[in-house]
């Protein structure tokens, strides 16, 4: 009897550490190429660029991402990205030229604008799947705004493709979309 409850502790330590293995977290780092014909859903900048490209750079407390766009016109009226990475070349998820950095602990980091307004940057983890919020508030021609952008980034089992289901939430309304990058 003795026996069979070792036997049984066994295989339940072996089962735990399956576990534990499968659920370590995703590294995202490298550099990922958008490939227009696998995505969906993407915006008139981003469909027209020549090449959109991500940096990514991981370690165990950040990933930052860099967004390059080349070519192709940028949106009327200069520079911005309406909502999410759909802009202009050099900005990251959410906003602001320069990559933009999440802390992979779930704690929120929030800093302030110009004009009074605000972005706040979250991350969370659902198995090997990595949700990345950005939450930009402010006042815009004396009207105040409010934009939500996730993404949620996983990647294939070889780990050559990254791919991004995003949703944006502006007062331009409600996009989805998903993009699917290629390991450089």
């Amino acid at each position: 009897m003795k026996r069979l409850f070792l036997i049984a502790g066994l295989v339940a330590a072996f089962m735990l550490l399956v576990v534990a293995a499968s659920a370590q977290k995703a590294g995202f780092a490298g550099t990922w190429s958008l490939d227009k014909s696998k995505s969906q859903g993407l915006s008139t900048r981003i469909q027209g660029a020549d090449k959109v490209t991500w940096t990514v750079t991981q370690d165990d407390k950040t990933v930052s991402i860099e967004q390059k766009v080349e070519g192709g016109q940028p949106p009327a009226g200069g520079g911005g990205a309406g909502g999410g990475m759909g802009g202009g070349g050099g900005r990251g998820p959410g906003g602001p030229a320069g990559p933009q950095s999440y802390n992979l602990d779930g704690k929120e980091v929030t800093t302030q604008g110009q004009n009074g307004g605000s972005t706040s940057m979250k991350s969370s983890w659902s198995g090997s799947t990595l949700e990345l919020t950005t939450v930009r508030s402010g006042s815009f021609n004396r009207q105040d705004f409010k934009a939500t952008s996730s993404d949620k980034l996983s990647l294939s089992g070889d780990g050559k493709t990254l791919t991004v289901s995003r949703h944006n939430e502006s007062p331009r309304g409600t996009t989805d979309s998903t993009w699917v990058f290629n390991k450089q």
